[in-house]
């Protein structure tokens, strides 16, 4: 009897120590989720838009670049050239395509009162298709700010351009813009807008604390001088991707850049509409983060690392609890839960309105979940998968 007393106090003490772990894990992780979203998302949630569209409007450069999109060109190209705007140009750089753009285009031109059509037929090794369009497209530009956007998308309203510089001032010389994805049915399309809300949720609350790290270039705009006197995307020239995050990273400060976030300057873009080139996609995309500040890095690894630290800390504890039978951990993990929901939700609804409700309310919870799993498998595949395939898209 006294030995079976004896081995059931261990038992007890190892739960205990066990149950204190855990408290002790999911607390830190849970603290790490609570202060990013107060001290960072707490400043896109109250952000007041306000654009003052009497400003003075800058003569604008907006800059598309093209390789083998068509279809898109056909219903983009009305938008630009119908933008309400008193000085601008839209450049488009066609990148060797050869389903028939250059045709279109070349039919069509004298059409259109804003466009100017730029085929380049020519490429190099030392560096990528987009980026020497891109640089092209900025030495060829008439205006002292450019406005980038991509084939696959479109803007809002025609009020788009003026949205976007309404942002610029003498010292603010980089404005980031919201791209989000069309709605459609089906999973992929909903964790495609859930992780672009989230991500923007990121970028333009980190940029609202000066503290960026990147843009979309689906939606960004800077001054011209900028790109030049940063000699352009010539440290990452090589690098598939980055036009917009890794340029960003180098050049952005605390003083000189902004946000704009009224509905007119949106600008909603076509999604993958299969997860083999959406992963794809992704893949190219999260590995041009390497390229990031150290500071950058560490940030978002933090807040990643809490996310899924936080879901599998609580998953772990929530079946030793049931295993054991302890009712006060398991009313601690409700309390943790909660009170981390009842933040993240307050917040997210906000945001999500101001986003022109991007994501349906409803699923946070679910999408706090998808975004777990997305961080789990790319986190893997970033540290032990090979570079991703060199694509435009």
């Amino acid at each position: 009897m006294t030995v079976y007393l004896h081995e059931y106090g261990k038992i007890l003490h190892l739960s205990s120590i066990v149950a204190d772990s855990l408290l002790y894990a999911l607390g830190a992780f849970v603290a790490v989720q609570v202060f990013y979203y107060l001290f960072f998302f707490t400043r896109l949630a109250f952000y007041g838009k306000g654009a003052n569209y009497g400003n003075a409007m800058p003569g604008v450069t907006v800059l598309v670049c093209a390789w083998n999109e068509r279809e898109n060109l056909t219903e983009l190209i009305p938008l630009l050239d119908a933008q309400e705007y008193p000085e601008y140009e839209v450049i488009l750089l066609d990148d060797r395509s050869d389903d028939g753009s250059e045709e279109y285009i070349r039919e069509n031109i004298n059409s259109w009162k804003h466009i100017r059509y730029i085929r380049i037929n020519d490429q190099f090794n030392h560096v990528t298709p987009k980026k020497y369009a891109l640089t092209v497209g900025m030495k060829q530009a008439k205006y002292p700010i450019a406005l980038m956007t991509d084939a696959d998308c479109r803007p809002a309203s025609n009020h788009w351009i003026t949205a976007m510089t309404s942002r610029v001032t003498e010292d603010r010389d980089i404005v980031l813009g919201f791209s989000p994805y069309f709605k459609q049915k089906g999973l992929l399309n909903w964790f495609v807008r859930c992780e672009t809300f989230y991500a923007a949720v990121q970028y333009l609350s980190f940029t609202l604390a000066g503290m960026t790290y990147m843009g979309v270039g689906r939606n960004i705009l800077y001054k011209r001088s900028v790109f030049f006197a940063n000699k352009g995307f010539y440290t990452h020239k090589h690098v598939f991707g980055g036009d917009d995050d890794i340029f960003l990273n180098e050049v952005a400060t605390s003083s000189n850049t902004t946000i704009s976030i009224e509905e007119d300057s949106f600008v909603y873009s076509v999604p993958k509409t299969n997860w083999k080139d959406w992963f794809r996609q992704k893949r190219r995309h999260i590995s041009v983060s390497r390229y990031y500040k150290p500071r950058n890095k560490i940030l978002l690894g933090m807040l990643s690392a809490a996310h899924i630290g936080t879901w599998f800390v609580g998953l772990v504890t929530l079946v030793w609890g049931l295993i054991v039978k302890d009712m006060l951990l398991l009313q601690y993990l409700g309390v943790v839960f909660g009170t981390r929901w009842a933040i993240q939700w307050f917040l997210l609804i906000i945001i999500n309105i101001k986003l022109d409700k991007t994501v349906e309310w409803f699923s946070f919870l679910l999408m706090d979940f998808a975004l777990f799993v997305y961080y789990l498998v790319f986190g893997f595949l970033t540290m032990t998968s090979r570079k991703p395939r060199k694509s435009w898209n």
